[in-house]
């Protein structure tokens, strides 16, 4: 799964999410050129120890991986019904998530993109 270039529409600005492995940083000089034109655009940046994203993210490729990557559908109504299926497995076996990210290397991500939004602006 793609590692950026999430964007959505905020009221009258653009924001633009970007995780820890965005291949621009926001310090290159062509990204602060780039924002500077486009001063309605917005730079988020959210570390990559996100633990809630990762765990959505690797949740979608697990359902990739086991149900979905060789499967053959031949309608949607199987697509849906492959996936209920996962989810019901999935289900009855529940795992609890177990946090296992540092809190003080967090905090010191997020310190560092506030760093880089502030060169940005």
């Amino acid at each position: 799964m793609p590692r950026h270039g999430l964007c959505c529409a905020s009221g009258q600005n653009l924001t633009l999410e970007s995780r820890g492995g965005f291949p621009r940083s926001p310090q290159a000089p062509n990204v602060r050129a780039w924002l500077g034109r486009h001063p309605r655009w917005v730079f988020h940046f959210t570390p990559t120890s996100a633990s809630w994203l990762n765990a959505v993210e690797g949740f979608f490729a697990k359902l990739t991986k086991r149900r979905l990557k060789r499967g053959v559908f031949k309608s949607i109504v199987e697509l849906q019904a492959a996936i209920n299926h996962f989810l019901a497995e999935t289900n009855d076996a529940p795992r609890p998530f177990t946090w296992t990210a540092d809190p003080d290397k967090i905090i010191a991500a997020v310190r560092r993109g506030h760093q880089a939004l502030d060169l940005v602006r």
